[in-house]
């Protein structure tokens, strides 16, 4: 990372607002898009974030508020991965340093933070249908304001972005659609429009044809006129050898490639296009972690990064930390497909953040990257269930949201044998309230044929794992983010006894009934309770939200008159509805007192891990406080 001037942030303290950007030189402009990476840098090197995507687009970022007056015209920004450049331009310069920070900046575009995010966003491909919806808004209120859609090379491998282009098209009004190309999405991108995207012609070969052709026809008797011709015919030469005829298809007006970092060219594009009639598509291209070397290096790692050193990029892990829930998901998927050559890993773009990489390289035929696209992700495994396979496809839990329909209709009508393993379910952390895997049991227990299940640890992932693999049904597993207990993870693993939960700790004074992440923080509320009260409570990990283990939970409704449920899910349809529903159903209710412990009915905001469960008091202290209520302590 090279040093600032003297005169650091020289340019960026004059910013106040964002009109400010248009007013400065070529000059200023450059020395500016220095100060906002050190910053973007700086600031994610203390709170973690989107690195590599934003590096890659502080001169876009720049060429739009020149442009585009974000007063008035309406920016859409897909994912949001790629905004802080525009966070900071937009007057949030001074808070800037308090991103993904509990009560600080969104490390996504969101309204209520500043007028100039207009749509808020934070999974991927919508910005198409956003923007598209906005600019028929506009005509049907007889505004005549830009409404502009940035959106990433990645982004366009979901059908959602295509179902927008298309009625974009259809409508033929103004729409302003940038598709900043830099060639990945999280991970490298894949599939066939990857590479159409990235087919290049040799520039130095094209204008040297081109002036050479354009010297001959001019010798030619009538060569003025036929050079008219040939004009009109380049258009066309281009669409061929660049996406510009894929756009075309969908009666956009396409232009591009053009270089994202040429921040005085982008200018005049944006300038141009704004007096089109009709969608336009503005192809740009751009590096991932620009003017950072390490990004540059390694985008992937960069992409969504924590907590690091600037001046080396390398990341400081203080202590040795217990393996994540992810990492020992992908250590016993790679152990059990050596034994099975059935199983089949899926994933959605996210091949090391869902700890398939190594499965990748070890077996790479039998390992699927679908692109962002879990609606066919999820399809794609029911095909190959279908046909004898055991597919298993892992994806966050916030994105498996997408894919409701097809586990419906695909996987659990015809009953198929696919496992859906939901890494991040529960609170993320600092991405926030898009990206919490707060419904997922809500969205799930409901479904027919479909086992759902938890481990209360990491060692108990494995076996939970082996239980899915051996169903002949479908399967869902959800687990958290981050590290485990530090707990040995066993080598041969056998499945569990389907719809059996553990009595974890024995107790004489009051029952919680806990489901997978909150197993270990209730043991250890229940531990500092007898140690401060002498109260004893017993803990009974359940690990099957479906089929509950009904028989053992009737047994304990006849030992403990005093119940607490806890989970990290919404409690609306989540864990302790389905055993008040079980209670009730067995008419085991009377003389019960049951409490539940989850997710509030609201969007959680953004913060760390530890802080969100003791703002929602699902954590050790909050799982005390609920047992000393239910004792009347």
């Amino acid at each position: 990372m090279t040093a600032l001037s003297d005169t650091a942030l020289r340019v960026l303290t004059r910013i106040k607002h964002p009109h400010d950007v248009a007013g400065l030189s070529p000059e200023e402009r450059t020395v500016l898009a220095e100060e906002i990476r050190q910053v973007i840098i700086g600031t994610v090197s203390m709170n973690g974030g989107h690195l590599a995507p934003s590096l890659g687009v502080v001169e876009l970022t720049l060429a739009l508020l020149s442009a585009f007056d974000p007063g008035r015209d309406k920016l859409v920004w897909d994912v949001g991965h790629q905004a802080y450049a525009y966070k900071i331009l937009t007057g949030r310069q001074e808070q800037f340093h308090t991103l993904r920070t509990m009560g600080g900046v969104s490390g996504f575009p969101r309204p209520a933070e500043s007028p100039f995010d207009h749509f808020g966003v934070g999974h991927s491909s919508t910005s198409i249908s956003a923007a598209l919806g906005m600019a028929m808004a506009r005509d049907c209120k007889g505004e005549d304001h830009n409404v502009v859609a940035v959106i990433g090379d990645g982004s366009m491998t979901a059908g959602l972005a295509y179902e927008g282009l298309n009625q974009a098209g259809g409508w033929g009004g103004r729409l302003i659609v940038v598709l900043n190309d830099n060639e990945m999405s999280i991970s490298k991108n894949v599939g066939a429009l990857s590479l159409f995207l990235s087919r290049k012609l040799n520039q130095r070969w094209v204008k040297r044809l081109k002036k050479d052709m354009e010297s001959w026809i001019g010798s030619l008797p009538y060569g003025g006129d036929l050079m008219g011709y040939v004009r009109r015919g380049e258009e066309s030469f281009k669409s061929f050898f660049t996406p510009g005829m894929l756009f075309e298809a969908f009666r956009f007006n396409y232009l591009g490639p053009i270089d994202g970092h040429d921040t005085g060219r982008l200018i005049q594009v944006f300038s141009e296009v704004k007096d089109i009639e009709g969608p336009v598509l503005v192809h740009v291209l751009t590096k991932k972690g620009r003017g950072y070397a390490p990004a540059e290096k390694n985008p992937t790692y960069f992409h969504g990064v924590g907590c690091f050193e600037p001046e080396t990029g390398l990341v400081e892990k203080p202590g040795v930390c217990a393996p994540s829930y992810t990492q020992v998901f992908g250590q016993a998927l790679t152990a059990m497909a050596r034994n099975d050559s059935r199983v089949m890993a899926i994933t959605a773009a996210m091949p090391e953040g869902t700890g398939l990489a190594a499965f990748a390289a070890e077996m790479p035929s039998r390992f699927v990257d679908v692109g962002i696209c879990e609606q066919h992700a999820v399809t794609f495994a029911a095909g190959l269930a279908m046909e004898g396979f055991r597919p298993v496809v892992a994806i966050y839990s916030t994105f498996l949201q997408r894919s409701y329909d097809q586990i419906v209709h695909d996987v659990c009508l015809q009953n198929l044998p696919v496992t859906f393993c939901l890494d991040r379910a529960g609170l993320v952390g600092e991405d926030g309230a898009t990206h919490h895997g707060a419904f997922d049991l809500s969205y799930l227990r409901h479904v027919p044929n479909l086992t759902v299940m938890a481990p209360g640890n990491e060692a108990e992932l494995p076996a939970m794992l082996a239980t899915a693999l051996a169903h002949p049904g479908p399967v869902a597993i959800r687990y958290p983010r981050g590290a485990g207990e530090g707990l040995a993870v066993p080598e041969q693993v056998e499945p569990l006894p389907m719809g059996r939960g553990q009595l974890v700790r024995e107790g004489t004074d009051g029952l919680v009934v806990a489901f997978g992440s909150r197993v270990m923080p209730a043991v250890a509320a229940a531990d500092t309770l007898a140690a401060e009260t002498g109260k004893e409570i017993a803990v009974f990990n359940a690990r099957f939200v479906k089929p509950l283990p009904e028989a053992q939970l009737l047994e304990l409704a006849g030992r403990f008159p005093l119940w607490l449920t806890v989970e990290e899910n919404v409690l609306q349809g989540g864990f302790g509805s389905a055993v008040l529903e079980c209670l009730s159903d067995a008419g085991a209710l009377s003389g019960l007192t049951v409490r539940r412990l989850g997710l509030p009915d609201e969007f959680v905001e953004h913060g760390s891990q530890k802080a969100l469960g003791t703002l929602c008091g699902i954590d050790r202290d909050g799982i005390r406080a609920a047992l000393a209520h239910l004792l009347g302590l």
